[in-house]
């Protein structure tokens, strides 16, 4: 029988077409900023709600949407999932205001979330234990085609088309997915269940609440001064609703997050270093196009290969960990991972204006495979240590893990570019650091203040991850 013909690789083919649509999509709206800015007449503090509103929304939502996922059954909220960002494309390329946009937005971020909390889940149940490192690889390289695709097809798209109508051609791959979603993954559950739960209302509104809370005071899109009553209030209530969530899920008999997994030391080295591990690569994700774009001024074109370099690299890491993970566990393949990332960190931490765009286009791609190479077989560690009735909490919690490590990173490597520059006496837009060898040199001294601290993070992460086990087959814990 020809692989296409396998169950798990026919629901995976509809699986994986959905994340590569949603990540592009994701990505693209990066590229777009400064034509959205433009046509709308706003600035790009405010034009950037237009992405923060979808990570917030879906950082919101995973936790809830996953654990409605474990009761209502993955078809059904992938599906449901699919619609809803198809609307919220539509919307967007229709947009006639900056209002209707941020509303459509939030449409697209509710699909987006619905999509997450459920894929992971769905990928480990369609494949055997055996191959739950391949399974994960799989999936890691969909995000990859789409992550790549997004700068390169949609970068040169917005020489010929607007950016709405690139939202509107995307209508066409979502429909092709929710066909797919329809026809290629059965119907019948792909998991076990507990058929006896309920969904835990309260541990929802909470969940979400003090992850909106943590998200925004993190992140601090309006940027406030780090100890403005606004920013210690925002982190009090996080605090606040966190204790409440905890307390809650601790006493109900129906627990949207099992907390107790947390008594599983596999499960707990797994999510510190999936929220550490994102927090010090997310600094390449944010400081590389701003050295290629404003810092070094290189075409559009250029700066995309060089980003899509990064892109294509996690593919062929993720493959690779993936085999090594079904053989060897996840200890070797994590560290293999971690040492790549310091090595890739300190090799940006000392460029200049002067190293050769080859030298950076290699250590993107390096640092690529770098994450692939720790990112799967800590995935599938954590899912591994997972009761099968909460993979889809489970899995919505380890894109959380991701989205928060992210968050974290994008804010701690602009804090630190920026307290450097203006530590030089430099508060200038991006743009002029070009025209300015001064001000250049003092983001430069940022770029390598943060390197530097992603790599000694990176290097902290290769010791703990020697707390991994050796072997793949892990036992799922009962709650």
């Amino acid at each position: 029988m020809a692989f296409w013909q396998l169950p798990k690789w026919r629901a995976f083919t509809a699986i994986a077409a959905t994340y590569i649509t949603i990540v592009f999509a994701t990505s693209f709206a990066f590229l777009a900023l400064p034509a959205i800015a433009d046509d709308f007449e706003v600035t790009l503090r405010t034009v950037g709600w237009v992405v923060i509103i979808e990570s917030l929304l879906i950082a919101a939502l995973l936790l809830p949407l996953g654990g409605l996922a474990d009761l209502l059954g993955d078809k059904r909220v992938l599906s449901i999932g699919i619609a809803i960002f198809g609307l919220g494309t539509l919307l967007t390329g229709l947009s006639p205001t900056f209002f209707t946009l941020i509303c459509a937005r939030v449409v697209m971020a509710i699909g987006n979330a619905f999509v997450q909390s459920v894929a992971t889940g769905m990928v480990v149940a369609v494949f055997p234990d055996h191959e739950r490192g391949l399974a994960m690889g799989a999936q890691t390289a969909a995000v990859a085609v789409g992550s790549a695709s997004a700068p390169l097809l949609g970068g040169l798209g917005l020489e010929f088309f607007s950016w709405n109508t690139i939202f509107l051609l995307l209508l066409l791959p979502t429909g092709g997915c929710l066909l797919a979603a329809q026809f290629l993954v059965p119907d019948h559950q792909l998991r076990e269940t507990d058929k006896g739960r309920t969904f835990d209302v309260r541990g929802s509104v909470l969940s979400a609440l003090a992850i909106t809370a943590v998200v925004v005071t993190i992140n601090n899109p309006f940027s406030l001064d780090w100890l403005s009553p606004g920013t210690i209030g925002g982190a009090l209530a996080a605090v606040g609703l966190l204790t409440l969530f905890i307390r809650w899920e601790l006493r109900t008999e129906d627990p949207m997050l099992e907390l107790r997994l947390f008594s599983v030391s596999v499960f707990r080295t797994a999510v510190v270093l999936r929220v550490l591990g994102f927090l010090a690569s997310t600094t390449t994700m944010l400081l590389l196009p701003v050295y290629l774009l404003s810092f070094r001024e290189v075409s559009a074109v250029a700066a995309g290969a060089i980003i899509a370099a990064a892109a294509i690299g996690l593919g062929v890491g993720a493959q690779i960990s993936g085999r090594m993970y079904d053989r060897v566990g996840p200890r070797l393949p994590a560290r293999l991972g971690f040492a790549l990332q310091v090595a890739t960190a300190l090799g940006f931490a000392f460029s200049t204006d002067a190293t050769p765009l080859l030298l950076i286009g290699i250590a993107a791609g390096l640092g690529g495979v770098a994450i692939g190479l720790w990112n799967v077989p800590n995935n599938s560690a954590m899912l591994g240590a997972t009761p099968p009735a909460f993979l889809g909490v489970g899995g919505a919690f380890s894109n959380l893990t991701r989205t928060f490590g992210s968050v974290m990173g994008q804010a701690l490597a602009a804090a630190v570019v920026a307290e450097v520059m203006a530590s030089r006496g430099f508060d200038i837009p991006l743009g002029e650091l070009v025209d300015n060898p001064e001000a250049g040199r003092a983001f430069n001294d940022g770029w390598r203040v943060a390197y530097l601290l992603a790599a000694g993070l990176s290097a902290a992460l290769l010791v703990i991850a020697a707390r991994l086990p050796t072997e793949s087959r892990l036992t799922n814990p009962e709650p």
